[in-house]
């Protein structure tokens, strides 16, 4: 039972800091709860005789180290993000996508515009607090039911947080457990793909049944869009060529990396004038200035005005700089999962989750109810993930099971169900942005809550789930 106890002061630390911190807990105070719990952990392992320094240098050192891949990552979905949305590539995803809405196709709509903006953003946060906000309002205008509007944008910004290459969810669970980025998203599809599609229908079958009788308007957010930035198709081959880049499986820092440097160059082109906004009090002029705008919406905090304020908080970038917290959080998770395999703790938790597994319909059940049960315990997305992959990582290794099925379930029951925890960093964020009670949307969060489910019966059905070769 020792084994247990990091895990339990890690969780009484995390309530206390959700208790005090709020939405700003993976500001810092996530990172520090890990550390004292890695510090409960090293005393343990002390106090049993199982732990000697060397040891815990060496496996902290090889933790941290098999995640710099991930970082260099993050910090390149921080540049992404700021270079696409300056240069007009996001704004102009979301004007056309815009235009799709009406009364009859409004809750699928929605559900397919909040997924495609989270794809090409790689944040649900992101989308929910900005075009989430404006479609809520729109919804509202037409009549329709608070929890059904909020469930269509959540379901879609979850398909996108859990499938863009520019996710910090999709980067996590894929560097922790060693697999591959685009192969692990690739992996993601088979039961994504199907949810996805179900809670489509659920959505296209309530607005054609739903009778409703007000009238939105998007003029305004439209024109917000065209007025600030230059809307043109041709941009839209930014992403398209990001997306044969990675159907030819190019390494995923190559793909992102000359993403950034197409939406540098786009930018100049397309978006002087928001360069020189971004650039303005620097007191530089000609090349300089436009220099400075690239490199600033690479890696630094940018604002952009457009008189709306819903339509400013859209545009707005972090940059590489954005990216810090959550690699603060990567590094100290870690040094906690270091600590927990080199004092043997984790070998200990493995012993007692491997009696329960008997086939791969009980470990991917196992791996996905662990997942949300620390959703639920940790309050946080990020420590489910990572938390639920250092866990079984050895045990689907010991089975023969591929990494990428580890990866995918981690996701299955990580990432899409934080949300529907009313005390969970995800939970408390969401609701308090669309001023909708976690209660009221979480029963039309369709594809939230089916996820976990789609992930246990394509286990049961044995498809793509491939064990490695024993030798002879």
């Amino acid at each position: 039972m020792l084994a247990f106890v990091p895990f339990l002061v890690l969780i009484a630390l995390l309530v206390c800091c959700i208790s005090v911190f709020g939405n700003a807990t993976l500001d810092g105070a996530s990172q520090v709860s890990l550390l004292i719990a890695s510090g409960v952990c090293v005393l343990i392992g002390w106090m049993t005789k199982r732990l000697t320094w060397s040891d815990l240098e060496k496996e902290i050192t090889k933790k941290v180290a098999n995640c710099t891949p991930s970082i260099i990552i993050l910090l390149l979905i921080g540049a992404i993000g700021g270079t696409w949305m300056v240069s007009g590539i996001v704004p102009t995803m979301i004007y056309y996508g815009l235009q799709l809405l009406s009364p009859q196709w409004f809750l699928v709509s929605t559900c397919i515009i909040c997924a495609l903006v989270s794809v090409m953003i790689g944040s649900s946060w992101t989308t929910i607090a900005t075009v989430g906000v404006a479609l809520l309002g729109i919804g509202k205008a037409l009549d329709f039911p608070d929890g059904w509007i909020a469930g269509a944008i959540i379901s879609g910004a979850y398909f996108g947080d859990k499938l863009s290459p520019l996710s910090d969810t999709t980067v996590l669970a894929s560097s922790v457990v060693g697999t591959p980025l685009f192969t692990h998203i690739r992996y993601m599809m088979k039961t994504t793909i199907p949810t996805f599609a179900i809670a489509l229908i659920i959505f296209f079958t309530e607005g054609l049944m739903m009778d409703v009788t007000g009238e939105g308007d998007v003029t305004m957010f439209m024109d917000g869009l065209s007025s600030t930035f230059n809307i043109s198709p041709w941009l839209l081959l930014v992403p398209l060529a990001m997306g044969f880049m990675i159907m030819k499986r190019w390494p995923s820092l190559v793909v992102l990396f000359l993403a950034t440097l197409i939406a540098g160059l786009v930018a100049l082109i397309a978006q002087p004038e928001r360069l020189r906004e971004i650039a303005m009090g620097s007191g530089h002029n000609g090349f300089l200035m436009f220099y400075e705008g690239v490199i600033r919406s690479v890696y630094d905090t940018t604002s952009i005005s457009t008189g709306i304020s819903d339509l400013d908080k859209l545009v707005a970038t972090r940059g590489m700089g954005g990216m810090m917290p959550t690699i603060w959080l990567i590094i100290s998770a870690q040094v906690f999962a270091g600590a927990l395999t080199a004092s043997g703790q984790l070998h200990d938790i493995m012993q007692y989750f491997q009696r329960l597994v008997k086939g791969t319909v009980s470990l991917v059940a196992s791996t996905v109810g662990s997942a949300i049960f620390l959703n639920v315990t940790s309050a946080d997305q990020f420590l489910s993930i990572i938390l639920t992959s250092s866990m079984f990582k050895e045990l689907y290794a010991k089975l023969g099971y591929e990494p990428r099925l580890l990866s995918r379930s981690c996701e299955d029951g990580g990432t899409v169900t934080s949300v529907l925890i009313p005390w969970n960093t995800c939970g408390l964020t969401q609701s308090t942005v669309l001023g909708v009670a976690t209660f009221t949307y979480l029963p039309y969060c369709f594809f939230n809550l089916m996820s976990p489910i789609v992930s246990i019966a394509v286990a049961a059905l044995g498809w793509g789930i491939k064990r490695k070769k024993e030798e002879p």
